[in-house]
């Protein structure tokens, strides 16, 4: 047997809370590392959106000390 993206959704959402994290651990090593996940393309988005307001702190400003 063969599945579909649409066959994996449906057997997630039959899984228990409890074991989402190492169902996603699990499935995170089959994602290339060069491929963003969904939470990391909405880290970029917000700071995108961030720094286009004027939202950020400029390196020489930044007290080292």
């Amino acid at each position: 047997m063969s599945a579909n993206r649409q066959q994996l959704h449906a057997l997630v959402d039959l899984v228990d809370e409890d074991v989402l994290d190492t169902l996603y651990n699990v499935m995170i090593r089959f994602v290339p590392d060069d491929v963003a996940t969904p939470d990391e393309i909405e880290a970029i988005e917000q700071a995108r959106a961030e720094f286009a307001r004027g939202e950020f702190v400029r390196h020489e400003d930044i007290n080292w000390d």
